[in-house]
């Protein structure tokens, strides 16, 4: 894991993105997470990243990230990977989008992979808004490899320190995986650290 510092390029831009998960993402209250676990409080990622500021800071480090790992596509599983991916595109990423469905369609073209085709062997940076268990993030992993794309690498929002790095490098087999943001940066004076 290698989260974005001070002599890495993006400096303002993880500052920003940081300030917005502050202020807009942190939810203090008991929640159930995707995990199944309970915790004190809850990082809604897309209240920040939805917003001007959160999704140009995010698409710069998102950006930077596909041209540092020579990513074709950008993508991971639908609904935390969306708007990661498309701000990587609107700051001028030089790859395709990719949305992983939970289920490919029983309809239509009955894709599991959405967006436009990717070729075989196609270098993915596979994306997540937040990662706990980084259980989503391993189901789009283990679908990309099955397409027989390449991951490039991996990218969260925000990780939780929960454990989710060391199931998504095994399920990348090895891939950088890089959050941009942890919860020890958005939360530090959390009760359960």
């Amino acid at each position: 894991m290698r989260p974005r510092g001070e002599h890495n390029p993006g400096v303002a831009a993880r500052e920003t993105l940081i300030a917005e998960l502050r202020e807009h993402a942190l939810v203090i209250g008991e929640v159930t997470l995707t995990s199944g676990a309970t915790a004190q409080y809850y990082v809604d990622a897309k209240r920040a990243i939805l917003r001007p500021a959160g999704f140009m800071a995010l698409g710069e480090l998102v950006a930077a990230e596909a041209a540092e790992r020579g990513a074709t596509a950008v993508g991971g599983m639908t609904m935390g990977a969306d708007p990661v991916a498309c701000a990587a595109l609107a700051a001028g990423a030089d790859a395709t989008a990719f949305f992983v469905r939970k289920e490919a369609k029983a309809h239509g073209l009955q894709r599991s992979i959405e967006g436009p085709t990717l070729e075989p062997g196609e270098r993915c940076l596979v994306v997540e808004d937040v990662v706990t268990t980084g259980g989503s993030t391993v189901a789009a992993l283990e679908r990309v490899l099955e397409a027989g794309h390449e991951v490039v690498g991996v990218v969260s929002v925000l990780d939780r320190l929960a454990g989710g790095e060391a199931n998504i490098s095994l399920a990348s087999g090895g891939a950088p995986y890089t959050p941009l943001a942890t919860i020890d940066d958005v939360y530090p004076e959390r009760p359960d650290r």
